[in-house]
């Protein structure tokens, strides 16, 4: 029976983690969920896309932070949504599916499930209530906790990420609406769709940076039965009113065993005996 495998923060960047997918095996009848952060620089995602592309029947991806990163001293420097639409054109040029294309139906003995791949980022509300929106960011920098995105993920030409991150969640909830009546969805994300899966205890403070409030409200509001995410680094399966979380990070180099090669570190979020 096929599998749906999930996978997410590659982190190719790292040359021991690009050095572990040519070693992946093949899976030519399973699906590979992967939920962001694959590479920073366009050579390298398109690589990467393109061994998983070989390795798997079908492949579905959606955005990390990094894969929007800017570089400095790029030689071809595409910011914001232009960096991300390209990036989308790479996956259609290979097959792979992406936020922006049909929901694809995954079928096994359970029954199906409409995959919907989303890209929400966030807008800092998975802050403190006593901490003021404007002011989540020095909150977090009182410990020394600043993400990378302040000066690398560039929201053009939105004003912020919070505009851009709210211009997406309405744009996910129109995908969504779409799915006809009776049918489950499995949501597909980067960013834990609810605040209280964004615990970080060596850096709790950077939670500002990993999600959106509004996606709670869509959890509730559609007949989401699953959802498959990354970002934290910490690998996890929780269940929250009724709907299952599973958290795929792959992670950096520090973060898993590489005598156990990538493919121990597949997910399997659906399918086989």
């Amino acid at each position: 029976m096929a599998i749906l495998y999930g996978i997410s923060d590659l982190h190719l960047g790292a040359a021991v983690n690009r050095q572990a997918l040519p070693a992946l095996g093949y899976y030519p009848d399973d699906w590979l969920i992967v939920a962001g952060d694959v590479a920073e620089g366009e050579e390298l995602f398109a690589w990467s896309m393109l061994q998983l592309q070989q390795r798997f029947a079908q492949v579905i991806w959606t955005p990390g932070n990094h894969d929007l990163w800017t570089m400095p001293n790029s030689a071809d420097p595409k910011r914001g949504v232009v960096k991300y639409h390209y990036f989308v054109e790479i996956c259609r040029q290979l097959g792979v599916a992406t936020p922006e294309d049909p929901f694809l139906t995954w079928r096994d003995e359970l029954g199906e499930v409409v995959i919907a791949p989303m890209f929400t980022l966030y807008d800092y509300t998975f802050k403190p209530e006593g901490v003021a929106l404007d002011e989540a960011v020095a909150w977090a920098a009182e410990v020394d906790t600043v993400c990378t995105d302040e000066y690398l993920l560039h929201p053009d030409p939105f004003a912020d990420r919070a505009s851009w991150c709210h211009a997406r969640c309405v744009y996910s909830e129109g995908r969504l609406a779409e799915v006809g009546a009776g049918r489950s969805i499995m949501v597909v994300t980067h960013w834990p769709w609810r605040a209280d899966l964004a615990v970080l205890p060596r850096v709790p403070r950077f939670k500002i940076w990993c999600g959106t409030r509004r996606t709670e409200r869509l959890l509730r509001e559609y007949p989401i039965e699953a959802v498959v995410y990354g970002h934290l680094h910490i690998r996890q399966t929780s269940r929250r009113e009724g709907v299952v979380h599973h958290e795929v990070s792959l992670g950096y180099p520090r973060q898993w065993r590489q005598e156990k090669g990538m493919g121990h570190y597949l997910r399997v979020i659906r399918g086989g005996d």
